[in-house]
């Protein structure tokens, strides 16, 4: 990745400029125009107020991290008001746990963040042999050893609000059970389902059913045909682009001489060491008893370099590395410090340093192996430069065909011409959907090429629309050459499936009065009721048995019993049940009573979290305003 960075530096400062230039166009001329909007509260926590203009950033922020990590998801799901008001809460909810570390005083002291990362796990990662950052790391985020302190300060801080509440959930082994018992309970009863397949034959739909049917406005969507329109397109990509590129071999082998350094392996060294550890604060004194312990050592790796692991696990004083002998494993240039660094390769393998000194201390080092230094042929390498260049100069080509494209589908009046001077191919979809699902196949369902093609102007123009990009290096042009409106198809037109549907229907409404009319029967005469053999319910996932039985049942009073009721399954008929015993929960759904315990504590303490942060938001006077709230929410507070 580095090496595609640095040989392509001027590329990428000219792809930022692009990327730059037109946020700041864009964002200046809405920030003027909407600056009284961008200031309006939304919200306020203990008394800051939070603006539209940072629940807009926090917005797209969000927005572009779940594009980058899902390129296909569809951007209309990360624009819904859900999505929005998700976001708005994230945003309140952070800013209450701000509060609350100013006033709980919960920052981490120096020592404490230096112990956490030296010694947590999830940090392994990040820290050098000697616990130090990885400096690498650092510069790929852009941040100095100061800024990723302050984020681990302040990441700590917020977790800390939280984690008193969270990690301490108790639950007793009594508390437990009984909260199992009424979860995991078993019912025996006796089920008998009335099915509208068994009713199918008896009913017949009138003229003035599918009429109703077709009128009501909940049956509307059935009946509609959906917004389409006929389209042309082309596309334009890199494979295109690529196509009109030539290179020649004097080529290949300059831009092979230009770059030596990517076909050579980096050398890489693996190492171990002792460490005599010494603090930079340390008298002279103590300084020369640490350098003196440490030529001891060498001196007795020198008569017998054999007892080398030995002597790391027995004296060294780096805890990454003397359990496992000294052993370093494998590391390049720029990974240990500068002093370590220069007398690793420096050695031979199997050679030992003297007594090398650095800001940790005196270490003696050997080398066990190397690797790498090695430079590949440019015959080697030949065809992997041919496609790489290649790939460059389609960029480079691409970039120019883009700009013809999109002067030519303002200049031309139909697609055909401009497909014809750029040698595209000219592609129709007579039936594409406003609603259509994106394909990866087809670059014309790409959702901005379709919400483009859709645009009220777009539709009625009959012209070449502006490409538009669905993809890294793809661009389409598109022309609407019909528009078909959504509508409610003629009833003539849909009388078959109408009729299907008001029979499936009917029959639902005879099996549930079937099933009504037989409970009341045997309510009445229970010995005259004609049911299955039992079965054993309960919430357990291998039941197979509807969600609406299982609760009907679980919910049904265990006393008096047998209980009888009555469950309605919607489009799926009706249920008539008895239920005889209450049983026991089933111990392999329980468990052992420790994991119960244990999932009950974490469940309470979920609960008990969430009761903290509403305490906090409450302490905290949080309030949202009206017009950031969901409009159910909203709604609820008018008069």
């Amino acid at each position: 990745m580095f090496d595609f960075v640095r040989r392509n530096n001027r590329w990428l400062q000219l792809g930022l400029a692009l990327v730059i230039i037109p946020s700041f166009v864009f964002v200046g001329i809405e920030g003027y125009r909407s600056f009284g909007e961008g200031n309006e509260t939304v919200a306020t926590v203990g008394g800051r107020a939070i603006t539209r203009a940072e629940w807009d950033a926090a917005h797209r922020n969000q927005a572009e991290r779940l594009r980058a990590q899902s390129p296909d998801l569809d951007p209309k799901l990360l624009d819904t008001p859900q999505f929005k008001q998700r976001v708005l809460d994230e945003l309140i909810r952070e800013r209450v746990m701000f509060e609350a570390v100013n006033l709980l005083h919960l920052a981490p002291s120096d020592e404490r963040l230096q112990r956490l990362f030296r010694t947590d796990p999830q940090f392994a990662s990040l820290r050098n042999p000697d616990g130090t950052v990885k400096r690498e790391l650092l510069d790929m985020q852009g941040m100095t050893s100061d800024q990723f302190a302050a984020r681990l300060r302040q990441d700590m801080a917020l977790r800390q609000v939280m984690q008193g509440v969270a990690s301490t959930g108790f639950a007793s082994t009594r508390v437990a059970t009984t909260a199992a018992d009424a979860f995991y309970q078993q019912r025996e009863a006796q089920i008998l389902r009335f099915s509208p397949q068994d009713q199918l034959a008896k009913v017949q739909p009138t003229e003035a059913d599918l009429k109703a049917y077709y009128d009501d406005a909940r049956h509307a969507a059935q009946f509609q045909s959906p917004e389409s329109a006929s389209v042309e397109y082309v596309v334009l990509d890199l494979a295109t682009a690529m196509k009109s590129v030539t290179v020649a071999d004097d080529d290949l082998r300059k831009y092979y001489d230009e770059n030596q350094a990517r076909y050579e392996q980096p050398q890489e060294r693996r190492a171990r060491h002792i460490l005599i550890k010494t603090d930079a604060q340390a008298s002279a004194d103590a300084q020369s008893k640490a350098k003196a312990s440490a030529e001891g050592i060498l001196a007795e790796l020198r008569k017998n370099p054999a007892q080398f692991a030995d002597l790391a696990r027995k004296r060294s004083d780096d805890p990454g590395s003397a359990a496992q002998g000294g052993d370093l494993d494998w590391f390049g240039r720029g990974a240990m410090t500068p002093a370590f660094e220069t007398a690793v390769f420096a050695l031979k393998k199997g050679e030992l340093s003297g007594v090398v000194e650095t800001e940790f201390g005196f270490h003696i080092i050997e080398l066990t192996d190397q690797r790498g230094g090695d430079k590949r042929s440019f015959d080697s390498v030949r065809a992997e430069i041919d496609a790489e260049v290649r790939k460059q100069l389609g960029q480079k080509r691409f970039v120019e065909l883009a700009e013809q494209l999109t002067n030519l589908a303002e200049q031309e009046d139909t697609l055909a011409a401009v497909a014809d001077k750029l040698k595209l191919t000219v592609q129709r979809n007579d039936k594409l959907l406003r609603q259509t699902p994106a394909d990866p196949a087809s670059p014309l369902t790409a959702a901005k090429v379709v919400e483009t093609i859709f645009q009220p102007q777009n539709l009625s123009s009959q012209r070449n629309l502006e490409p538009v990009e669905a993809g890294a290096n793809l661009l389409v042009s598109a022309r609407v050459l019909q528009h078909s409106p959504a509508r409610k198809l003629p009833l003539a037109e849909v009388k078959a499936t109408l009729e299907q549907s008001v029979r499936a229907e009917l029959a639902a409404a005879a099996a549930r009065k079937e099933g009504q009319a037989r409970l009341a029967e045997w309510k009445a005469k229970p010995d005259g009721a004609t049911l299955p053999a039992p079965v054993v319910v309960s919430r357990a996932p291998t039941a197979k048995l509807p969600r609406e039985i299982v609760d009907a049942v679980l919910r049904a009073p265990a006393e008096p019993l047998p209980a009888w009721v009555g469950v309605d399954l919607g489009s799926q008929g009706y249920a008539v049940v008895r239920v005889q015993k209450v049983l026991a929960p089933d111990p392999a759904a329980t468990g052992d009573a420790d994991r119960l315990r244990t999932q009950y504590a974490q469940v309470w303490s979920q609960a008990e979290s969430e009761a903290y942060y509403s305490a906090l938001r409450t302490r905290f006077k949080t309030e949202v305003s009206d017009k950031a709230k969901p409009p159910a929410a909203a709604s609820a507070n008018q008069p």
